[in-house]
């Protein structure tokens, strides 16, 4: 039952020391937004409220308007309005998102300049079982049948609870002035013929039908909470690097269910579950995007990274003077790639002896190019640089951070840090030794 009491230990509920906090209160004239307002108000909670008019419906959207301002006006609260004009540019279809994004994007620039910890809204119990019924049918998943939350980036709705029945009784108990949306009785929308419709045919299967849905929605929060859990735990177990990108095991992955890999890939906007068969099946080097990431697989890796756009193309790395000259003085000299500026990303300890006398300087560091080519040690032969990275299974990213030393003449002496050219080596016969070394 909803009382000041039960609605102040729902707020504490969802908000460490509510009294502490401040709030936007996003009001619309109804019952439902004026019930919140009040409810604040008679907690001595202070907060300031905020109002869209999108001029929709005439008059009434201006006198809606004027219930929530006088309401402010009356108790000394700051109010913020916005009154939508033609620069809006209404659409002729999809209403509904073009208004959730208006008053969003407006309730977002008055809490970034007042300062403003939390946007709280009146949803309540009704609007819960609205919700889902919709994402029933459109197979949303435990997600989506969880409904809407009670308290998610920064937005609490402490009235979720109470069903709108509670609502209105309260209403009518404390006095509280609201108006009703009469366009609400219309069924244009599917919320609305939900709402008229389908919902009273519900409620007329048993006495207790609302208050078992409330049941049933606080046991699915349960249990998305569980899952959302144990998809975290197997996320951990199959990634294999994390600081700059995301690298998960393309193999350990592709062996979970396809709810687990649909509840993992669309945290990083890969959503469409036709996709995701593309994405195990691609080629290697195939990308694959979405709005705020990209997926690039690379053998047996899926690695996902921040997607950047370059408003320019991207410079390349300048080469690196290593030594100009041979200066082994005492028949030996040593280099601590660590010491030198501009070396990033050798994140690898390794330990090179040439054979000084073979060598043709300036010796110089540089990124791969391609054509290069080398004889690694502990192998036979010649190979190709790019060859050897596909035999290391080197993702595009690692080789990217890949440094190339070469001589006065361009061949390559060594792939760092991870392999040395056998042909310049030295050993403990070696009369003049040159020790390029790192010591991570």
């Amino acid at each position: 039952m909803l009382n000041l009491s039960a609605f102040k230990n729902q707020l504490a509920k969802l908000v460490h020391f509510p009294e502490n906090q401040s709030y936007l209160l996003a009001v619309s004239g109804g019952a439902d937004s004026m019930v919140l307002a009040y409810c604040f108000k008679e907690a001595g909670i202070k907060f300031q409220v905020a109002h869209i008019n999108y001029k929709l419906r005439g008059e009434d959207s201006d006198l809606d308007q004027k219930m929530a301002e006088d309401f402010c006006k009356k108790h000394r609260i700051q109010f913020h309005v916005y009154s939508v004009s033609e620069k809006d540019r209404k659409p002729e279809h999809s209403i509904q998102l073009w208004a959730r994004e208006l008053r969003y994007d407006f309730f977002k620039q008055i809490q970034k300049r007042e300062n403003l910890e939390f946007l709280v809204t009146a949803h309540h119990l009704n609007d819960q079982l609205e919700t889902f019924i919709i994402n029933l049918s459109k197979a949303a998943g435990i997600s989506g049948l969880s409904g809407i939350p009670a308290n998610s980036n920064r937005i609490i709705r402490p009235l979720l609870p109470f069903a709108k029945e509670e609502i209105y009784a309260f209403a009518k108990e404390k006095r509280i002035e609201y108006r009703e949306d009469l366009s609400n009785r219309k069924n244009d929308y599917l919320r609305n013929k939900i709402r008229n419709e389908i919902v009273p045919k519900l409620m007329e299967t048993n006495d207790h039908f609302l208050d078992n849905f409330r049941k049933s929605a606080s046991y699915l929060n349960q249990t998305k909470d569980f899952v959302q859990h144990q998809i975290a735990e197997i996320e951990k177990r199959i990634t294999l690097f994390n600081p700059s990108c995301k690298i998960l095991s393309k193999e350990l992955l592709g062996r979970e269910s396809d709810f687990v890999k649909f509840e993992i890939l669309k945290k990083y906007g890969f959503d469409q579950e036709k996709e995701i068969p593309k994405i195990f099946n691609a080629e290697n080097g195939s990308l694959f995007f979405s709005k705020d990431y990209q997926l690039l697989v690379n053998y047996d890796e899926l690695i996902l990274s921040t997607k950047v756009t370059h408003t320019k193309p991207t410079e390349k790395d300048e080469d690196i003077l290593l030594i100009e000259k041979s200066d082994v003085s005492e028949n030996r000299m040593a280099v601590n790639l660590e010491s030198i500026m501009g070396i990033e990303g050798i994140n690898k300890g390794f330990e090179w002896d040439f054979d000084a006398r073979k060598l043709r300087f300036p010796l110089r560091l540089r990124r791969p190019e391609q054509g290069d080519e080398f004889y690694p040690s502990g192998f036979s032969g010649k190979k190709k640089v790019s060859k050897f990275f596909r035999d290391e299974k080197l993702s595009i990213l690692a080789r990217q951070k890949i440094w190339i030393l070469t001589d006065g003449e361009n061949s390559v002496l060594g792939v760092i840090p991870l392999r040395q050219d056998r042909r310049y080596s030295g050993d403990e016969n070696t009369g003049n030794i040159l020790k390029i070394f790192n010591k991570k």
